[in-house]
């Protein structure tokens, strides 16, 4: 094949997948030249075949542009996209409008965005320092964890705190996970040279939400956890605590944490603010035993923080004034109620299933029988965790946090329609 082909060819590309959109400039000429090894004239070729084809179309003395495009590539992704609309999401557990002050929070950013002198160096890749004081006092009154600010190490997620444990961690064992829900999670370690597993007491490290067990929403009774925090003390394994969903024990009254029924010393406590707040503001916390905790500091220079500077400081006033308790009674209330009358209304339009709310109270199970294409829920707009779908019986989670509660009769409408339809 011709070079010049080659080069129309990949322009043509571009524009066919909308990665080029009509209006955009392509390089002139002299630059298309550097950036791709070939001559001048390869490039005017292939230009001049992008335009008698009318992909681009040329301006004299300023270039050659990217003319209006039926892509056949994005047009197969809208309707995709317009195919499978989701109407009702009932799988991210995303925040209600309602549940969170925004312009409240305004104010806290406002307030930080004014610390100029502050926010012009970087942060703390430990996490800003103010904010470790006041989680360590909010872990200490809320999960009775106690930690100096010294231990505590702020990311923008789990996930990103997680990248940082494993590069402490020196023996690459076996790692265990309840189930295999967290993926990102799983194959994080695995990257990192770790043997992950699933529900294996013997493993090296015990990755573990006690709040938030399964995609059920199950929640560790204090039995099991003294008898894991007994059993790892025993093997010597390490236990990362995610204490993810414990604001959220509707069923249950709030269970100690692993960390605080043992001395600690082999437990990391992590914690996050995203389903407290909203997900988009994404600052999480670990706190580290004493020997990461040094090997951390040791290797700090080769961690960078991934948390935004302004929301840690917002945050850390924000906690101070007390929104964080009254933030956290308020969604508890609201989902929880939110759960439990989608959970009532499922009942009412499929009287033969079995239908339960979780323990966190946050989540709906049901089991079902089901003669159709599970995939029928997202075709018709609803987006809903299945957990199993064999031998003519459904078992599906539904997170009804996201939507709105006179939006809940009309998603079920649709579910009931789909379960009892036969495929």
């Amino acid at each position: 094949m011709k070079k010049y082909i080659e080069i129309y060819n990949y322009y043509k590309n571009l524009i066919l997948t909308n990665q080029l959109k009509a209006g955009d400039k392509l390089p002139s000429v002299r630059t298309a030249t550097q950036l791709l090894p070939v001559s001048k004239t390869t490039i005017q070729n292939a230009y001049f075949e992008l335009q008698a084809d009318g992909y681009v179309i040329a301006s004299p003395k300023s270039g050659y542009y990217v003319t209006e495009q039926k892509s056949t590539a994005s047009t197969v992704i809208k309707e995709k996209k317009e195919e499978n609309k989701i109407l009702y999401d009932l799988k991210s557990g995303d925040a209600d409008e309602e549940s969170f002050d925004i312009k409240l929070w305004q104010r806290y950013i406002k307030s930080a965005l004014r610390q100029e002198e502050r926010l012009l160096s970087y942060g703390d890749v430990q996490g800003e320092a103010d904010l470790r004081e006041v989680l360590s006092d909010y872990i200490r009154a809320k999960r009775n964890v106690s930690a100096s600010a010294d231990r505590i190490v702020v990311g923008a997620g789990v996930q990103s705190l997680l990248y940082i444990l494993c590069s402490l961690i020196k023996n690459k064992g076996t790692v265990s996970f309840p189930d295999k829900s967290f993926v990102q999670g799983m194959n994080l370690f695995a990257d990192y040279g770790f043997e992950v597993r699933t529900r294996n007491k013997d493993a090296d490290i015990i990755y573990v939400s006690p709040s938030h067990m399964t995609s059920y929403g199950n929640v560790m009774p204090i039995k099991r956890r003294l008898e894991l925090v007994e059993y790892s003390k025993e093997r010597g394994s390490l236990v990362i605590e995610d204490d993810f969903d414990s604001d959220f024990l509707y069923q249950t009254k709030p269970i100690p944490s692993l960390f605080a029924l043992s001395n600690a010393q082999n437990i990391i406590y992590m914690g996050s603010f995203s389903n407290v707040l909203i997900p988009g503001i994404r600052i999480s916390f670990m706190v580290l035993t004493e020997e990461l905790a040094n090997e951390f500091c040791k290797n700090e220079n080769k961690f960078s923080q991934t948390a935004s500077k302004t929301e840690q400081i917002a945050l850390c006033q924000y906690i101070r004034d007390g929104h964080i308790n009254s933030q956290a009674r308020k969604i508890r209330r609201l989902y929880t109620a939110k759960a439990k009358y989608f959970c009532e209304e499922l009942k009412k339009a499929l009287p033969n299933a079995k239908i339960n709310l979780s323990e966190n109270g946050l989540q709906v199970k049901a089991e079902v029988l089901f003669n159709n294409n599970y995939k029928a829920f997202e075709q018709n707009g609803i987006n809903a965790n299945i957990v199993d779908c064999s031998n003519g019986k459904l078992k599906i989670v539904f997170v009804p946090s996201a939507i709105k509660s006179d939006d809940i009769p009309k998603a079920i409408k649709i579910i009931k329609s789909i379960i009892l339809k036969k495929g």
